[in-house]
């Protein structure tokens, strides 16, 4: 699948070009966020990465000039992409490539910086909440900063997460809840929505693929409406034509839908919280 052309910070306006970056853990994630950041413009020879079960494309990053080795002294900028669970495991042997002006960038789910720096004894970290369509280059990223990030750290962490997509500052660290709620879990209720699609047009007579193609496409179009200018309660009016079958479905919708989502994201909130207070247990 194509990646999105978004528009970022140019990296030749930036100072990122001169720093040493410590990707730690390539998975999904992090192989998206390593693609990014060499698809924008970052030279090969600033990242070391370690995974240790790099597969076929960290490989072949690696052949690119990218280093598979532990770095040989402490890095600008260390992001941490492992699984949670990882954490008590990984996170305090990083502490030999950690020096006073080192930023840590983690996308630990559940994982609050008192955590992080509890297991560094380093209290310069960004905590950022990607979602899964950064694979694609279209994610949007919320981040909070500890006090003692300078603004040009700042600048640094928002450079690297526009290399997937969007990025914007929440001021309190426990709105990460709210954002995993929101974007971090977001995508998968409009995956499941287009199964939902997908189900009642078979159900009602349509064949699999002309079902399925109906509805992501019908997603993918409302959301390139809804990266425009015009209010989403707009989109909608322009759509429903009074006694029409829009306005038929929406009678039923509008009773339905919002006490339904009100519970949705509410559940995902109060289980983000969860984590947040038990780093340790698996996510």
């Amino acid at each position: 699948m194509p990646k999105t052309s978004l528009n970022k910070t140019p990296l030749t306006k930036t100072p990122l070009n001169k720093k040493s970056i410590l990707l730690v853990g390539a998975g999904k994630m992090g192989c998206a966020l390593l693609d990014g950041w060499l698809d924008a413009g970052f030279a090969a020879s600033q990242f070391n990465v370690l995974e240790p079960n790099p597969d076929a494309l960290l490989t072949a990053r690696g052949g690119e000039g990218v280093s598979l080795a532990a770095p040989t002294s402490p890095a600008d900028i260390i992001v941490l992409a492992i699984k949670p669970q990882l954490a008590e495991a990984v996170v305090p042997t990083l502490r030999d490539y950690i020096k006073e002006e080192t930023m840590i960038l983690s996308i630990l789910a559940g994982t609050p910086t008192q955590k992080l720096e509890a297991l560094t004894g380093h209290g310069v970290q960004v905590r950022a909440m990607p979602n899964t369509p950064a694979a694609i280059g279209a994610g949007i990223t919320a981040l909070y900063a500890t006090p003692n990030v300078s603004a040009a750290q700042r600048g640094f962490a928002e450079t690297l997460m526009q290399a997937v997509g969007e990025s914007l500052w929440v001021a309190e660290e426990g709105l990460i809840d709210v954002v995993t709620a929101i974007s971090g879990s977001g995508p998968a209720y409009i995956f499941y929505l287009a199964e939902v699609l997908t189900a009642n047009g078979v159900r009602l007579g349509l064949p699999q693929d002309i079902a399925e193609r109906l509805a992501n496409h019908t997603i993918k179009g409302a959301g390139d409406m809804l990266m425009g200018d015009t209010p989403a309660a707009q989109l909608r009016q322009n759509v429903t034509s009074p006694g029409g079958t829009t306005e038929a479905a929406l009678e039923l919708l509008m009773v339905e839908l919002p006490e339904l989502m009100k519970k949705v994201i509410f559940a995902a909130f109060h289980r983000a919280k969860e984590l947040s207070q038990s780093p340790s247990e698996e996510k």
